[in-house]
């Protein structure tokens, strides 16, 4: 159901993204493809940066919150996890309507609808699920499960990242916490009680 990592998000503390942009641009090579300082311009309550850091097969966002009237849902992840921290990844999929179709059946929950947008490169697909623990929706570490342009429609489809897409999983968390949604993102009671860790299987030319 999954093809690959399609980025990771990572949380920084006030007054250190510059710091991390340039460890994953120089030190690693990555290439900045998109910088908001702001998803929420003119909200009095909070906001978020999000600077979005491409390494062509993947990508890395690093977001740091904004604080107004209230805190913001990225710096309390940051003072429970730490800086840097991972927030979410997020996972390419084969069909995001099947597998979304598939989590539910066997237990999970999305945070939200699927946001659908178009990058410049065909429409893309997102859902972003509650937090893996049980809990403050603003400090949960979550799944993003996302489908992109098959490679039928672009043998070079970059990584990319948008506004509205920031805007949207930062409102679905905002909402969440509005609403006193505390529970996790699956629950396990589908699971077989009598499930066993299937053998493993090397990967062709593996060598133990």
């Amino acid at each position: 159901m999954l093809k690959k990592v399609d980025h990771i998000t990572y949380a920084c503390t006030a007054g250190s993204i510059e710091r991390w942009a340039w460890f994953h641009i120089e030190v690693e090579g990555g290439t900045l493809i998109n910088r908001i300082d702001d998803v929420r311009p003119g909200d009095p309550e909070s906001s978020m940066k999000i600077w979005c850091i491409d390494y062509g097969e993947f990508g890395v966002a690093l977001i740091e919150g904004i604080d107004r009237d209230k805190t913001s849902q990225v710096s309390k992840f940051v003072a429970k996890h730490g800086d840097h921290s991972v927030q979410h990844v997020a996972f390419d999929t084969y069909d995001l309507d099947a597998f979304v179709a598939r989590m539910k059946e066997m237990g999970g929950t999305p945070r939200g609808e699927v946001l659908v947008r178009n990058d410049g490169f065909g429409t893309l697909k997102q859902m972003f699920a509650r937090g893996y623990e049980e809990g403050d929706a603003g400090e949960a570490s979550f799944p993003e499960y996302c489908q992109r342009p098959s490679a039928d429609d672009s043998d070079d489809v970059a990584i990319t990242f948008a506004e509205e897409t920031g805007k949207g999983f930062y409102d679905q968390v905002e909402d969440a916490i509005a609403a006193g949604d505390e529970a996790p993102f699956f629950d396990f009671s589908k699971m077989p009680s009598d499930w066993t860790v299937p053998s493993a299987v090397p990967k062709a030319g593996f060598v133990g």
